[in-house]
């Protein structure tokens, strides 16, 4: 089973890596874009077949390494 996991600063955390890119949008004309954040995406590749168990495997590795649970969020996605 294919799982995704995007992991993004939460919403009242300073990004400055994405106000450098805003920025730089910004200089290089896209004067329309207002807001840009940075994240992290993960493709796992899973041996399990059962959704619920996967998905607790993969929320758990989410806390416990790939994370920060203080300031950053995280989404899974099950791909089959």
């Amino acid at each position: 089973m294919k799982i995704s996991a995007i992991v993004t600063l939460k919403e009242n955390v300073l990004d400055p890596q994405g106000k450098v890119v805003n920025q730089t949008l910004k200089n290089m004309g896209y004067s329309n874009i207002t807001e840009v954040r940075q994240g992290k995406y993960f493709e796992i590749q899973l041996n399990e077949n059962n959704k619920e168990k996967a998905k607790k495997i993969i929320d758990e590795i989410c806390k416990k390494l790939l994370s920060n649970t203080i300031i950053e969020d995280y989404t899974i996605n099950i791909k089959q």
